[in-house]
């Protein structure tokens, strides 16, 4: 079949080029003409016969409403379009509701798979009418990977990008747990070999995953990570997991907390920490330390101020 498909960044690029070996035509358009097979949206549409299946890769929020306004004046009745990315679920009715006005039809996929997909296929799940989804097989099945499983048709408009969504939020919490451990590996001066742990997990236990193997792979590259920075940024559909959760009064204690923590690492000097550290010296007379010292440790007795106030 062909496709035509807008966005080639690192997903879509590599996306477009799976399909490509799958035997499908795909014509690519980006607002980077050195990566762009034509150079318009209205130059794609008309390259493509009807009825067209045309999947958007691009940046949730303003640049994929953009988009869609822009095809729903392209496109014809009976045309497809997939919205790829990680738009919120809750836009997807609106987007559908919009292009339906036209004729067109609306499928939401979220896609899973990153840099790996290209060779290892990537997850996916969409939502949407089965006439639509029908229209958009074929490239599901050559991007999916190889095998019974890795895509799903999750249910109505917005089904797709809300299991992405709760996908996300899960991956927080994984590996916020492997994070958790590692940090209490490291700690412990018994433990010597911290990465060779690791890797022993990798055959024979519950745990065993591909993060435990990305972790394997990130420690082989900087055994104890003393190049980076803890810092850690969200993509927003961990929030919005939380958000569907207390909308829905479903408890997420483990994805809610992993969320927070990435927060917390943005803070050079926790704010929170300020006032428990004073809390606890003025009910208990327990040490605290000065804005500015380094403590190794709680070692009783290091930089020790006295009891503030009372």
């Amino acid at each position: 079949m062909e496709l035509g498909l807008i966005g080639l960044g690192k997903m879509g690029g590599n996306m477009r080029e799976r399909i490509r070996r799958g035997g499908h035509t795909v014509i690519g358009y980006d607002r980077d003409p050195g990566l762009a097979d034509v150079h318009s949206l209205e130059e794609l549409v008309t390259r493509l016969e009807a009825p067209r299946v045309v999947w958007v890769m691009v940046p949730a929020g303003a640049a994929t409403q953009s988009t869609i306004d822009q095809l729903s004046s392209l496109l014809s009745p009976g045309d497809v379009v997939v919205d790829g990315g990680n738009s919120r679920w809750t836009e997807d009715e609106r987007h559908a509701g919009e292009l339906s006005a036209k004729g067109v039809g609306f499928v939401d996929c979220g896609v899973s798979g990153g840099v790996w997909g290209l060779e290892n296929g990537y997850a996916l799940m969409y939502g949407g009418s089965s006439e639509d989804v029908a229209k958009v097989q074929p490239v599901f099945d050559v991007l999916k990977p190889e095998g019974e499983f890795g895509a799903v048709h999750a249910g109505r408009v917005g089904a797709g990008h809300f299991a992405k969504m709760v996908h996300n939020g899960i991956e927080y919490a994984m590996m916020q747990a492997f994070a958790e451990g590692w940090e209490l590996l490291e700690a412990v001066d018994a433990v010597t070999d911290v990465r060779e742990v690791f890797r022993s997990w990798q055959e024979g236990t519950v745990i065993r995953s591909w993060l435990l193997d990305l972790a394997v792979k990130a420690l082989d590259s900087d055994e104890h990570l003393e190049e980076l920075r803890g810092y850690a940024a969200d993509s927003g559909e961990g929030r919005w997991t939380v958000d569907a959760a207390i909308d829905h009064a479903v408890p997420l204690p483990a994805i809610t907390a992993s969320l927070f923590a990435r927060f917390s690492s943005r803070q050079k000097d926790s704010p929170q920490m300020k006032m428990v550290a004073a809390l606890r010296n003025q009910f208990g007379g327990h040490a605290v330390t000065a804005s500015g010292d380094h403590v190794d440790g709680d070692t009783p007795g290091a930089d020790v101020l006295p009891p503030v106030g009372g």
